[in-house]
């Protein structure tokens, strides 16, 4: 009995952090948002969330200093994708469009994921897994209104959809990163992946050329001035270093499907944040579309493979990289 009162607190536990993650990241884009119509280029903030993260999670970098020598590829492949690429392409995107549809579109991943699996493997993927992919290609069309010829910036669709495809390179590394011959520590690949990422978008974003005085200054948040630099805390902080290291522990405590449900939470919480504090307004189209989008992201990532398949049967994102990861907007 106190073994398993035991497992059921860890996984309550495993619970809470997880709804704590999708919250910490879903939060990333309305703080951001402000501080881009404020005056920021959208890889300044890139580059600001990246930069602040990884000196937060330095002391985790020291601590696992052996891994650039033993997987040099996971980490600079994490960094570039799922970390430099899917932030700066997902805060370009809904500096054009609303956050909640960047982030919906970010959530096509799962399918694109499946695509991989079936044309590059060439491995076969169970009957599940396909319906969830319709019904997410299906609910897509619906929340960008493709039959009104795009209602939203056609360039911030092109970039959430740039996330998404980066999403897949961090669903990729995460099965080559926790493989049985060499697996590398999740929190050591996080710290390191913030840590090249930071390095990447340096180059790119070239911040001594940013308005500082931006940061100095106050941006509107649904009506109110808010000090910049409590929006930028909270995006280094709460979104990105906390919401990391919670994610990898929950998934930690749960099954890799318990956890992608609640992961997909965070769209949900993106669109409400959005909804109230930007006072941006999604159509019913959009409205169920998304829905339809994540029911689709959760029949993917919850499908299993078939016990008798003579091959391995793909599901959604890889099952033993979803173990040790988590990623979010």
């Amino acid at each position: 009995m106190r073994v398993s009162g035991d497992h059921s607190r860890q996984r309550n536990a495993g619970l809470g952090l997880a709804l704590l993650s999708a919250f910490a990241f879903g939060g990333s884009g309305v703080a951001a948002k402000p501080l881009i119509e404020a005056g920021l280029a959208p890889l300044e903030v890139t580059w600001l969330r990246v930069t602040g993260a990884a000196l937060i999670l330095l002391p985790l970098a020291w601590r696992h200093r052996g891994l650039p020598a033993r997987r040099p590829g996971l980490l600079v492949g994490f960094g570039l994708l799922a970390v430099a690429g899917v932030q700066a392409c997902y805060f370009a995107a809904l500096s054009r469009i609303p956050v909640g549809v960047a982030l919906l579109i970010e959530y096509f991943a799962p399918a694109l994921v499946l695509g991989w699996v079936r044309f590059v493997q060439r491995r076969p993927v169970s009957r599940a897994a396909a319906v969830g992919v319709v019904l997410a290609v299906g609910g897509l069309t619906c929340v960008v209104e493709v039959w009104s010829g795009l209602s939203f910036n056609p360039l911030g669709v092109l970039l959430a959809f740039c996330a998404a495809f980066c999403q897949v390179g961090y669903f990729v590394l995460s099965d080559h990163g926790s493989d049985g011959k060499d697996p590398a520590d999740p929190l050591g690949v996080i710290a390191y992946g913030l840590l090249i990422g930071a390095v990447a978008m340096t180059v790119v974003s070239r911040p001594w050329g940013m308005d500082w005085t931006v940061l100095a200054g106050r941006a509107d948040l649904a009506g109110a001035r808010v000090p910049a630099p409590a929006l930028l805390a909270w995006i280094v902080l709460v979104a990105t270093a906390l919401a990391y290291l919670a994610g990898v522990v929950s998934v930690r405590r749960l099954s890799p499907q318990v956890a992608g449900v609640v992961a997909c939470l965070e769209a949900v919480i993106a669109t409400v944040l959005a909804w109230v504090l930007l006072d941006e307004r999604l159509g019913v189209a959009q409205v169920v579309g998304g829905a339809v989008v994540l029911a689709g992201a959760l029949i993917a990532q919850t499908s299993t493979p078939k016990a008798a398949a003579a091959e391995p049967v793909a599901a959604s994102a890889p099952v033993e990289g979803e173990r040790e990861f988590t990623a979010g907007g």
